[in-house]
């Protein structure tokens, strides 16, 4: 946290508005999560559906991106400048950038907001990457108007950032004009129903392992010998310690007649039902949880959850570690998933049409293969019948 003091005093004559904005996030307290008090974390089938997408999110590469003309014709460079390549593999020395895309799929999906924190040298340019495990978020405004976001972390702390310096991420953005709205008040009945319906068949299997007896005595006796009968019966034959478990003996003073409890547990098809809700709630279904689903299923659960995560990730880097100059020059934060990590081994085969055309480098491809680079791999390549065309549609003259 020393490293956030340099921050503390850049941000002066903040206020609270009236109406200001609030948002309560899910974070990590004596290694429990805690959702408004409910563990939704702790949920098997909600810990299954953020798992399956932040696994997947953390795959993602990220690189920076030059685009400059040159003769008229359009250049890229890859990583140009060393600092930000480090900083897209190390954005901090406590973790990697895959650790870093993981915790902050988990919280985005969980809250609906995520937050990381740059930090600057004295030129101004990015030199590491924190992500912020808040407790609460608020927005905030200078005297300027400008955006300032304070958090209180999970120590009771309280820091201050201005929004350049916060790389901000919402899921289900529609209620607040800053903050995620998350799936809280969605998600809250279904896990009280999954809760309730586990606590009844819990108490089901633990009332079928008693056994319950009624005793009706043949003559009148005193409330005080009905009690002890009634307790000395419970321990000689209900007690899961005493060898005679499960065998009752009793003489003809006495009749005990057993009562069958009528425990009310739910069907598979209602559990599944609900289930079903709650992994439709986070988009994604059976298949993406076990890692069954086929290629189109993968790609389909891709482009509808991961894509727009994509869109947003790339945007924020690219505006908060870059200024409007560096923009126009042609850099930009490229993000993506590379590997193809989706397809098929058939169709990662058939991609070997997209090297000998110079779409794709030899060593993009062997890395989608798991196999490792070889040596002139970045060098394109193009069949000698796929040459350029010139402006008439005839082959240009080498």
């Amino acid at each position: 946290m020393g490293k956030f003091k340099n921050f503390l005093n850049s941000v002066r004559n903040v206020r609270k508005t009236k109406n200001f904005s609030r948002v309560e996030l899910v974070t990590q307290n004596n290694s429990n999560f805690f959702l408004w008090g409910n563990r939704a974390y702790d949920s098997d089938t909600v810990r299954a559906c953020v798992n399956a997408q932040a696994l997947r999110f953390s795959k993602l590469s990220i690189k920076h991106i030059r685009e400059t003309i040159v003769d008229g014709r359009k250049d890229l460079l890859i990583n140009p400048e060393p600092y930000l390549k480090f900083l897209l593999e190390e954005p901090n020395p406590y973790t990697t950038m895959d650790m870093l895309l993981y915790r902050t799929s988990t919280q985005l999906s969980l809250s609906g907001n995520a937050f990381w924190l740059i930090i600057r040298d004295l030129n101004g340019l990015p030199t590491e990457l924190y992500f912020i495990p808040a407790k609460s978020a608020t927005d905030l405004y200078d005297t300027d108007g400008n955006l300032v976001y304070e958090f209180i972390l999970a120590n009771g702390k309280t820091y201050r950032f201005a929004s350049e310096d916060v790389i901000h991420l919402r899921d289900d953005f529609a209620e607040n004009d800053i903050f995620g709205s998350g799936k809280f008040k969605a998600l809250a009945p279904l896990l009280e129903i999954v809760e309730t319906t586990d606590s009844g068949i819990i108490s089901a299997i633990r009332n079928s392992s008693v056994i319950k007896w009624l005793l009706k005595y043949t003559s009148s006796l005193r409330p005080e010998d009905l009690k002890k009968n009634a307790k000395a019966f419970a321990d000689n034959y209900l007690n899961i310690s005493n060898s005679s478990v499960g065998v009752a003996a009793v003489d003809a003073k006495v009749d005990a007649n057993q009562i069958t409890p009528n425990d009310y547990v739910p069907n598979a098809l209602q559990m599944d039902r609900t289930k079903n809700r709650i992994l439709e709630l986070f988009n994604t279904n059976v298949k993406i949880i076990t890692s069954t689903a086929n290629e189109d299923e993968e790609n389909a659960y891709f482009e509808a959850v991961i894509s727009p995560k994509i869109i947003q990730l790339k945007n924020e880097l690219t505006r908060k570690l870059f200024t409007r100059r560096q923009r126009g020059c042609g850099n930009y934060i490229a993000v993506g998933s590379f590997n193809l990590q989706s397809a098929s081994l058939k169709t990662k085969l058939n991609f070997a049409g997209m090297v000998d055309r110079g779409a794709m480098l030899p060593n993009e491809w062997r890395e989608s293969l798991g196999l490792a680079p070889v040596p002139g791999g970045d060098t394109p390549l193009r069949r000698l019948d796929t040459v350029t065309v010139g402006g008439g549609g005839e082959e240009s003259e080498e």
